[in-house]
């Protein structure tokens, strides 16, 4: 123990004198370990383990492919969804709806989102209640009315009942009706991201169309699943032709697929990243041992001259190595949960499960931190063995270094080095093609002007506003309330039609065409504020007014990519087209009366983003809002000031409106494209990959500055020699940079054939090729110019070297 207590002081010394090796090889192991750990624990998280719910992998979601390639919804009204019960395939469905409810037990009202589901299958998600219970069939018999009741999610417990444990049969008033709670939900239990679950009320009533969640019976795959539904959503398309593509196939998609994997391959490449950062890492600290231990031949020469045990000059630089790897690997520890929290901080908000829990992930840990301690070990003791049988009459007559500095230790240093270029190049590429795939998104072109304007969503409470005119008329007071202020400049009402994803591909018939099938169009209802406050310009003909709108008149207007499509010769205005699901479905979407009819052209407007900021656009129509409504609609306000700082004031107006008027979640156009999914996992990719390349740059500009000094070091009695036959310091500086110019140059032409080789891969994750020859060039000379940072003070150090010194150096 005494010994041991020596070695380890002896270590404490030894380190002290040497504090840039020491932090630069603990940072090499802390920054690789902390990245790959927080990472990877994310990907658990989302990918692995992103669902609490018994056979997750079996609960999918009703769609169609149409055409095109394109999946479209599939809703099913009661009686659809009590045929598809028959399907041998599936064990359970659960129809489902969604709204936006108020609290009115309160002194202060508060939205809450509600999931309104049908309780047929009380084991549909397989999750027991935390406390009380779940749905059950008789709170919604099919065809009649569901009972008051409902249950909570454990969020919601927590926030508006501070966990009160004796919550259940307690009553809550929503829209002043009172609703008894039956059941709190687990944590995990986070289905639709919602406050609440109420027991849905499925009727016969064809008008009246549903989600819905399917589970398979075990065994079954979704193809099966496929074959098996498609002839009832064919029977279903015959009964309501205007809800389905003329031909399409079922796609039943797992709930894994369609809200775990997306972000998937985004993380699988920022692994990838990591991974090479962390073996950069490993690779700096495999240099810095194998040339600290160059620097202490010497010393243990004359420790075995005097008769040093061989074990205990072993021990003693296991003892260095592993302090190395214990303050590198618990640094690492620390940061890795940092890290963690930043990374989640950083992730885009809709890309994955609201399920997932994100944790440190223990097993990924412990693999990096054993693989810090291998690699402290493994470097630690190959020269530990070789040192500890040193020549000693050799050392002792001064050509230590050079005895070290044998081929095959050039050699381990070469290789490491030409990885770590090779690797720093890979992900330099990467993150310069990301970062590229951003500024496109940025400076993509949307046709209109998103600054200074929001989005305020407005529902409407079931039986309140029902016939076609007292919706049209109560929407058209909101829109004139909120222009009215002062701070407004405009306000336009978009029922579906904020961009830059806006409007409902519908089919459509063009009066006098022969075509056999009917093509599709992005439809959008608005009113004729919509254009002005967006700034989207008309480009040929006018704009309905007021009167129109109210009336329901049958008018539309087009964006330019229609009329080059179907008009190409320019004369779109006055020709006539007819919307194939316009028909009247009370209560929730009354039309107007001959909303079924043929529409007139009457303008075009420029072509403004509707699919997206990198799909080409498509055809669009705008049409009044009025010729069929629904429960919601938006208003789009143009402020003088900051949107956000007068939703207050408008909140207030609503209210005076409708003392049950809700807004949904408000945001200003600038954040409505912020939060896309394209734009927040483009903006997550680039910005870690940024902060990862630019660390392994750093490491690696590092290790190569090791290397240089470790190999000036070794050389210099022939740095001596040769300056005292006549060569300049020039001279030696150039041969020093030349050395030095093989690794790197290796290490580059590596780096170069992997990025190309992985082009498909990346290309596929972050939009934009990492081949490119500007984005490989830059890199390139990035790389260099980094280089000779790194190897010009070693140079300069060896072209400084005083030819007398130098031979009696050692």
């Amino acid at each position: 123990m005494h010994s041991f207590l020596s070695d380890l002081l002896f270590t404490a010394r030894e380190l002290r004198k040497r504090p840039t090796f020491a932090l630069t090889a603990i940072l090499s192991l802390a920054l690789g370990i902390a990245a790959t750990s927080a990472v990877f624990s994310v990907i658990y998280a989302v990918l692995i383990d992103p669902f609490p719910y018994p056979g997750s992998d079996r609960l999918v979601e009703l769609s169609m492919l149409d055409q095109a390639g394109h999946d479209r919804y599939a809703g099913l009204n009661g009686p659809q969804i009590e045929q598809l019960r028959q399907a041998k395939s599936i064990e359970s469905i659960a129809a489902e709806d969604y709204w936006n409810l108020t609290t009115t037990d309160g002194d202060l009202p508060e939205d809450v989102q509600a999931s309104y589901i049908s309780p047929a299958d009380p084991n549909h998600w397989g999750m027991k209640a935390l406390m009380g219970r779940w749905l059950i069939p008789s709170d919604a018999p099919f065809g009649k009315e569901a009972q008051p009741v409902v249950v909570i999610s454990y969020k919601f417990w927590q926030r508006y009942y501070l966990g009160d444990p004796q919550v259940i049969g307690r009553t809550i008033q929503l829209v002043h009706k009172p609703y008894q709670i039956v059941g709190v939900m687990p944590p995990r239990f986070r289905w639709r991201n919602v406050d609440m679950y109420l027991p849905l009320h499925v009727t016969r009533e064809a008008n009246i169309h549903f989600g819905v969640s399917l589970k398979l019976r075990p065994g079954v795959t979704t193809a099966q699943a496929n074959a098996e539904i498609q002839p009832y959503l064919e029977q279903f398309a015959k009964e309501s032709p205007e809800r389905y593509p003329e031909k399409f196939r079922v796609n039943l998609r797992s709930i894994i697929e369609l809200y775990a994997k997306p972000i998937g391959p985004t993380l699988y490449l920022l692994l990838g990243a990591v991974a090479s950062l962390l073996l950069i890492g490993c690779a700096n600290v495999s240099i810095l041992l194998l040339a600290r231990g160059a620097e202490r031949q010497q010393e243990l020469a004359v420790r075995a001259a005097v008769g040093a045990d061989r074990f205990r000059m072993i021990r003693q630089l296991l003892t260095e190595s592993l302090a190395i790897a214990l303050a590198g690997t618990s640094s690492g520890v620390l940061l890795a949960w940092k890290s963690l929290a930043i990374i989640v901080a950083w992730l885009p908000q809709g890309p994955f499960p609201a399920e997932a829990v994100i944790k440190m992930n223990l097993p990924v840990l412990f693999f990096s931190v054993g693989l810090a301690f291998a690699t402290a070990i493994l470097f630690g003791l190959s020269p530990a063995l070789q040192l500890s049988r040193p020549d000693i009459a050799r050392l002792m007559q001064g050509s230590g270094r050079r005895v070290m500095g044998s081929s095959h230790a050039k050699r381990a240093h070469r290789v490491l080095v030409a990885a770590q270029v090779a690797l720093t190049l890979l992900l330099l590429s990467t993150a310069s093609a990301a970062g590229k795939g951003f500024v496109r998104l940025l400076k993509a072109d949307l046709g209109y002007d998103p600054h200074a304007t929001m989005s305020v969503p407005i529902p409407i409470h079931e039986n309140t506003y029902v016939s076609w005119r007292d919706r049209a008329q109560y929407f058209e007071q909101i829109r004139a309330t909120i222009a009215a202020m002062p701070e407004v400049v405009s306000a336009g009402i978009s029922t579906n039609a904020t961009p830059p994803s806006n409007g409902w591909d519908t089919r459509f018939e063009i009066f006098g065409s022969a075509a056999a099938e009917k093509p599709e169009a992005r439809v959008n209802f608005i009113s004729p504020e919509y254009l002005e406050v967006l700034h989207i310009p008309l480009s040929q003909g006018r704009i309905w007014d007021h009167t129109e709108t109210m009336r329901a008149a049958s008018v539309a207007v087009i964006n330019q990519t229609m009329a080059r499509q179907y008009w190409p010769s320019g004369d779109a205005i006055g020709h006539q087209f007819r919307l194939s699901a316009m028909k009247d479905e009370p209560p929730y979407s009354p039309a107007a009366p001959g909303s079924d009819g043929w529409l007139q052209i009457v303008g075009v407007v420029t072509d403004a983003r509707d699919d997206g900021l990198r799909n080409p656009i498509k055809p669009a129509i705008y049409i009044p809002y009025t010729i069929k409504e629904r429960m919601f609609t938006q208003i789009l306000v143009r402020t003088r000031v900051a949107p956000l700082s007068i939703l207050h004031d408008i909140r207030t107006r609503l209210v005076q409106l409708d003392r049950e008027q809700q807004v949904m979640r408000v945001q200003d156009l600038e954040t409505w494209i912020v939060e896309l999914p394209e734009y927040s996992q483009q903006r997550f990719v680039a910005r870690l990959f940024a902060i990862f390349s630019v660390l392994a740059l750093v490491l690696a500009a590092v290790g190569l500055y090791s290397v240089v000094s470790y190999g000036v070091a070794t050389r210099t009695n022939e740095f001596g020699i040769r300056m005292a036959l006549g060569a300049k310091g020039s001279d030696v500086f150039r041969l020093v940079m030349s050395a030095t110019a093989l690794n790197v140059g290796s290490g580059l032409v590596a780096g170069i054939l992997l990025s190309i080789a992985f082009n498909e891969l990346s290309t596929r994750w972050v939009t934009e090729s990492s081949r490119n020859p500007w984005i490989l060039a830059g890199v390139t000379l990035v790389l260099i110019l980094a280089a000779i940072l790194a190897c010009v003070v070693p140079a300069r150090r060896a072209a400084s070297i005083d030819p007398m010194e130098a031979l009696r150096y050692e």
